[in-house]
């Protein structure tokens, strides 16, 4: 049996142990708390039975447990520079236990462990059943959906660690990537511009199209393509071309 009510009270118990004043800290709490109301939307949208709906909601709520830990102790909110948060995540929830204060009942463990270990992945690991691969793909499309209100509305330093890098440039390798490949190496991010453009780089990767319509009915695109400016020539040209490339995408997957 999933109590969400419980889940949610659990949530906001465990976050006392973290600084309440951190801006980061507070962005990972709003993020995560909108993240399970996405979930459980998409699951909605989906016509699943009200327990996968519930345990979509859950996992959502879990899904970035470990970004606490990596914030008190790295201050940061990259995997390559510190840990890697969906492997924190269980360790936090199954090595230490703190998943009996989420839910008591066991018979969802392996399908709350592999969503959050797959959640940061670039991809889903083989050999999940179709239970564990449905709730791996729901909390990877929730997560994105709301990842980009969060970096449409939140505060930029929080996010990236500074406020202005207006002088930085998009690396060539990266520009590659994302208009030859439509993927992105994070191995090979040199700075917060190519941060910026493996984000516009998450339209590719959406597993239904409830999450992305909702991106692109709340015009996301259009508000983060106009929050950030960058006073090199070229870069403001490829940041360009990379913001109306993932527009053109989501206006051809979801044929409109």
């Amino acid at each position: 049996m999933i109590d969400i009510t419980k889940a949610k009270k659990a949530f906001k118990d465990y976050v006392k142990n973290y600084n309440p004043d951190d801006k980061q800290v507070m962005l990972k709490i709003k993020h995560i708390e909108r993240t399970a109301t996405m979930a459980k939307k998409i699951a909605e949208s989906l016509e699943l039975e009200k327990e996968d709906v519930e345990l979509a909601e859950l996992i959502g709520l879990l899904h970035d447990i470990g970004r606490f830990e990596q914030i008190r102790r790295f201050h940061t909110f990259s995997d390559k520079d510190s840990i890697n948060h969906g492997e924190c995540g269980v360790q936090v929830l199954f090595e230490q236990g703190k998943i009996r204060d989420f839910i008591e009942d066991s018979q969802y463990d392996e399908i709350i462990r592999k969503a959050i270990l797959n959640h940061n992945r670039a991809g889903i690991e083989e050999g999940l059943s179709t239970r564990e691969l449905l709730h791996a793909r729901l909390i990877k499309d929730a997560d994105k959906t709301d990842i980009f209100y969060t970096l449409t509305f939140e505060d930029i330093k929080a996010i990236y660690g500074t406020y202005d890098f207006s002088d930085n440039k998009i690396s060539d390798e990266i520009y590659k990537e994302f208009m030859e490949e439509e993927r992105i190496n994070y191995v090979n991010r040199k700075g917060p511009a190519d941060i910026l453009v493996s984000h516009f780089q998450y339209v590719y990767n959406f597993y239904f199209d409830y999450g992305l319509k909702y991106v692109y009915d709340k015009n996301y695109l259009d508000k983060l393509y106009n929050r950030f400016s960058f006073k090199d020539e070229e870069t403001s040209k490829r940041y360009q071309n990379v913001y109306l490339a993932a527009k053109e995408h989501i206006k051809n997957k979801l044929e409109l």
